[in-house]
């Protein structure tokens, strides 16, 4: 199913071909390649995340190794992002909120499971798996928790199951967003060998190309406005 312009009856398809004339070829081929790894079939919770350097540096590690969608939930804390930190990397990203009344990591968590995901939590008191026997053949959502206490309870109860870094220190954990980073390249290097179909479909490549096209071209909304002007007048010549 191709996503449709509801003015114009473009696609993304077509308005990407339209946008790309407005970037270098470098800069097109750029995001070509940086899509060709992309993924959904492994995605991150971060649950009331309250300090941003943490919530800066797991998004950094997210574009790092090629995890298209972060969901966000903000039943206490407000999730804040720091620029000098993140770098730029939330502009490529897909950042979920959940904003429904109720408990957020119930309605999250609820939402990843209705889209197949098995849900992973990360906790060093679980004795589960680890990022090397962690099963990678089906749709994983990684759930990480606010970094005093970690995950909530209720997270605790509706995950499916539970990953571990293995340490032999006297620090039973570790940093947030260093947990992050070691799962994701752990994950990621295993993933891409595996035979699952982790790639991005035709029509998400498409989405996702539209968004970087419009958020790096100075006026892009514009740029579409008279696109839609242009087409609808074609369209109805004698108006």
């Amino acid at each position: 199913m191709i996503n449709l312009d509801p003015i114009s009856g473009l696609g993304d398809r077509e308005l990407v071909n339209y946008l790309q004339s407005f970037v270098t070829p470098e800069r097109y081929k750029r995001f070509l390649d940086v899509l060709k790894s992309r993924t959904r079939f492994l995605t991150i919770v971060l649950e009331d995340i309250y300090q941003p350097h943490n919530a800066s540096a797991a998004l950094r590690s997210c574009d790092c190794f090629g995890i298209q969608d972060v969901h966000i939930i903000e039943n206490r804390n407000k999730y804040e992002v720091n620029p000098d930190v993140a770098l730029g990397s939330s502009k490529w990203l897909n950042l979920i909120h959940y904003t429904a009344p109720g408990d957020k990591t119930v309605i999250c968590l609820n939402h990843l499971k209705q889209q197949g995901y098995r849900l992973v939590a990360t906790s060093p008191h679980r004795n589960d798996f680890t990022p090397e026997s962690l099963p990678l053949d089906e749709k994983t959502a990684l759930l990480f928790g606010t970094e005093l206490s970690g995950l909530t309870p209720i997270a605790l109860e509706m995950a499916d199951d539970f990953i571990r870094i293995p340490m032999v220190g006297f620090t039973e954990s570790l940093n947030i967003s260093v947990s992050v980073a070691i799962l994701l390249q752990n994950l990621t290097q295993r993933l891409w060998k595996s035979p699952a179909s982790w790639r991005l479909q035709e029509e998400e490549r498409n989405e996702i190309l539209l968004q970087w096209l419009r958020q790096s071209i100075n006026g892009s909304e514009q740029i579409i406005q008279d696109l839609r002007k242009k087409e609808t007048g074609n369209k109805n010549p004698g108006r």
